[in-house]
């Protein structure tokens, strides 16, 4: 079995403390780091680089439209990556799905887990459905791959929803399963929805899944970095 520690974060293009949601970052440790709302105006190549580097990481996968990337631990290994638009709906951001296909250990210890960011609509027709076709895709990438998944994002909605309920019917929904921390992600200064989350393929073992509290990462560091909480899964995925 190998251990995996999984970051999902909504960190607001870095418009507000860019050094408070690196140091949220490192509090934590994970061997991966899910983004949306990543930097995508001026410079933000540059800001996406510093970003990886402030937080020891490097970048996994990721273009410039939409906002969503993957970041990786130096110890864990790209072996290639995704990037998919999902259709446009008239007058609403464009939504995407950055899929990183990484490898963990060396040797006959080595194990594969494909990682994938999203941020969904705030709009409940288009949010249903680019989560069908976020779903459709991630079976691709695992048929191709022939890894387990672990999907990560803003889904602007919460449990119960018919976006929420269709991904928690293909996965593990990661908090449901094994709450660790805190439950409530927005905002980050008044918490009362849950509408951050980490969802696990059902081959993964979800040892823990939540915000992160006071033990773990200044509370102080999550009013500074972004309007959102992150959300921290500790996974164990077979070799």
């Amino acid at each position: 079995m190998t251990s995996v520690r999984v970051l999902s974060y909504n960190i607001r293009s870095l418009r507000d403390d860019p050094a408070a949601v690196a140091r949220v970052v490192r509090a934590v440790g994970p061997d991966v780091a899910c983004l949306q709302e990543v930097p995508r105006f001026w410079g933000w190549r540059a800001q996406r680089r510093r970003l990886a580097r402030d937080c020891g990481m490097h970048i996994a996968a990721g273009r410039r439209a939409c906002g969503v990337a993957v970041l990786a631990a130096p110890h864990v290994r790209r072996v290639t990556r995704e990037f998919h638009l999902l259709t446009p709906a008239p007058d609403l951001h464009r939504r995407a799905l950055a899929i990183a296909v990484l490898e963990f250990g060396q040797g006959d210890d080595r194990t594969r887990l494909i990682a994938a960011s999203t941020h969904l609509d705030l709009a409940t027709g288009p949010r249903h459905r680019h989560t069908g076709e976020v779903l459709a895709l991630l079976d691709q990438a695992q048929r191709r791959y022939e890894a387990p998944v672990v999907l990560t994002g803003d889904i602007n909605e919460e449990p119960g929803g018919p976006s929420w309920s269709l991904l928690a019917e293909r996965f593990q929904d990661g908090f449901a399963v094994a709450p660790a921390g805190a439950e409530l992600t927005f905002s980050a200064r008044d918490p009362r929805r849950r509408i951050d989350g980490v969802f696990a393929d059902p081959s993964i073992e979800v040892v823990g899944c939540g915000v992160p509290e006071d033990d773990k990462v200044p509370a102080v560091d999550l009013l500074l970095a972004t309007d959102h909480r992150p959300v921290l899964a500790d996974l164990r995925i077979t070799a």
